[in-house]
């Protein structure tokens, strides 16, 4: 079974058992979590989402990306300003699909 949900402004297609990195959410690790948006179930397509339908999830862990490095230059200004950025994301597993 496959569903499209979504989470921080992003859709992510999903089966059981897909683990998968999403912008941070507020729950602790190993705790469920459940989302409701979900756009389409196994051949049903929602309008916007499909009603009684959810996709719940396990918290696996919280942490940061890897650094990037933000450069901002304007030529003959002498302007270079040099700025690190890390995201911080939470890596879930898809436990169940469920439709009513």
């Amino acid at each position: 079974m496959k569903a499209i949900f979504v989470t921080g402004g992003k859709q992510y297609l999903v089966s059981e058992g897909t683990e998968l990195y999403v912008e941070k959410l507020d729950n602790e690790v190993n705790t469920e979590v459940q989302f409701d948006q979900v756009l389409f179930v196994d051949g049903k397509v929602g309008n916007p989402t499909v009603k009684g339908a959810s996709v719940v999830a396990e918290v696996l862990k919280h942490g940061k990306q890897k650094k990037i490095i933000v450069f901002k230059y304007k030529p003959k200004k002498k302007y270079r300003k040099t700025q690190g950025h890390r995201q911080p994301y939470t890596k879930i597993v898809i436990k169940k699909i469920l439709v009513k």
